[in-house]
């Protein structure tokens, strides 16, 4: 039996060629080890990274904040100390920051808003008066002279603004305002020479003048005139453009350079300087000019009213044939953008933070007691509106509509939307109203939004 395993000794003494190949595996292992250190150091390093990089992202978060704050701090510090050396003069509103202005003076053609050709627009006038049946013959607006104020009143009134400007309307001479007939008696402002809203007598003489007005107003110097654009050389001949301004926002725009001339122009708009604002709230004050225009322009046939955050930009005239003589409407005002239901909006303008609960729920009370039903559409219109436009003819039913939306706005809130469906819905005579969608509002205006806060009264109702 033979053994086949061969024995291969292993000693110093194996030829170089052959030693040589044996030495060589050694070095190859020793690459090769370190190769697999480096690649061991690599995967230690991803699972220290993977196990702690919540922690390095929260570090270099803290910093980042860190970083930010100093720089915030350095800004306001410098603003503070730019507004610190900034030569004030008394009742200006300095607004350091201005908002942007992008829709200013942008005269795109009107999506919504069905205007007449140009050279139609360019020898459009005013319609000849109209023999048609009219509800209210006579409307008396109640004076400090007319009905002589009782002290005892008062407690009937419960809390309220009115004042020696509004009269004191009692919840009885409230009731009795909204029932229509051939002779309305109605408190409408202006209600006593001592209750403020002071225009001079040059003013009033230009507004007796106007057969028909554009108007806006700035109180308490809360924005910026702008100028309005798209009119034909018709309107410019036989409209008003007319802005109230008080004592505030004039000093505040003359600080801005904005000056008007010996006429009393700014551009197309005459400024009217009011003085002996009657209420402390800036709010109700701009509702005078707003509601009361056949008041202040006691000859003008038809009005446009603007507010200050927009740009009015289209012809006065063809306004007036599209929304009201196309339509033989004698009222047109947008219907309001997101919500139908008076009830809902109240609960949006306390949410909002545009009145207190407190006064908004004795609004909503009074109204649910009167029986202002839930329904969100009045003759399948809309119930709330968007005031920020309003196109009308002065006729003794809009006249005695819009004073009744005035008194109900000074007893309760200064959220001109919770009244006004609730007035549209007490005045049945009113019916020839166009609620006009949304977007032809956009079509009348540029909005740029309120540039600053108006500035309170120091006294004042």
């Amino acid at each position: 039996m033979f053994n086949n395993s061969v024995s291969i000794p292993v000693t110093d003494d194996l030829p170089d060629e052959f030693g040589g190949k044996m030495r060589s595996r050694p070095r190859r292992k020793r690459r090769k080890s370190e190769f697999r250190g480096k690649s061991e150091l690599a995967n230690r390093t991803c699972k220290q990274l993977t196990r702690w990089w919540p922690v390095l992202l929260f570090v270099a978060a803290v910093l980042l904040l860190v970083f930010e704050a100093s720089k915030l701090g350095w800004r306001s510090s410098t603003i503070k100390s730019d507004l610190d050396t900034r030569e004030k003069k008394p009742n200006v509103v300095v607004s350091p920051v201005k908002k942007s202005e992008g829709n200013l003076n942008r005269l795109d053609a009107p999506r919504c808003l069905k205007l007449l050709p140009p050279e139609e627009l360019e020898h459009l006038d005013f319609p000849h008066d109209k023999d048609s049946f009219v509800p209210i013959k006579k409307l008396v607006y109640i004076s400090q002279n007319d009905t002589p104020f009782d002290k005892t009143s008062q407690q009937e009134m419960g809390i309220t603004r009115f004042n020696q400007f509004t009269g004191y309307q009692t919840l009885n001479q409230r009731d009795q305002s909204f029932k229509v007939n051939e002779t309305a008696c109605v408190h409408c402002g202006f209600y006593s020479e001592a209750g403020g809203f002071t225009i001079s007598k040059e003013d009033k003489s230009f507004m007796n003048s106007c057969k028909s007005v554009v108007s806006t107003c700035t109180f308490g110097g809360g924005d910026d005139l702008h100028q309005p654009i798209g009119m034909s050389d018709a309107s410019l001949q036989k409209v008003c453009y007319v802005a109230f301004w008080d004592e505030t926002t004039l000093a505040t725009q003359e600080a801005q350079g904005h000056v008007f001339n010996k006429d009393g122009f700014i551009g197309k708009w005459r400024i009217v300087i009011v003085r002996n604002l009657p209420f402390r709230d800036q709010r109700l004050n701009g509702k005078i000019p707003k509601m009361l225009a056949h008041r202040l322009f006691p000859n003008a046939r038809y009005s446009i009213w603007v507010d200050s955050k927009s740009q009015f930009r289209r012809d006065p005239l063809g306004v007036f044939e599209s929304l009201l003589w196309r339509s033989k409407s004698v009222f047109a005002i947008s219907e309001h953008g997101a919500r139908s239901s008076v009830y809902d909006e109240a609960k949006a303008v306390v949410k909002k933070n545009k009145a207190t609960p407190e006064e908004v729920e004795i609004q909503i009370t009074q109204y649910t007691l009167d029986g202002l039903p839930q329904d969100k559409r009045f003759n399948g219109k809309k119930a709330l509106n968007e005031a920020s436009v309003i196109v009308r003819e002065h006729t003794s039913v809009t006249n005695l509509f819009m004073c009744l939306w005035f008194n109900e706005v000074v007893r309760f809130t200064s959220r001109d939307q919770l009244s006004f469906p609730y007035v549209l819905w007490r005045v049945k005579v009113l019916k020839n109203i166009n609620m006009f969608p949304v977007c032809i509002r956009k079509d009348l205006v540029n909005s740029m939004g309120h540039l600053r806060k108006a500035k309170p009264l120091a006294l004042g109702g």
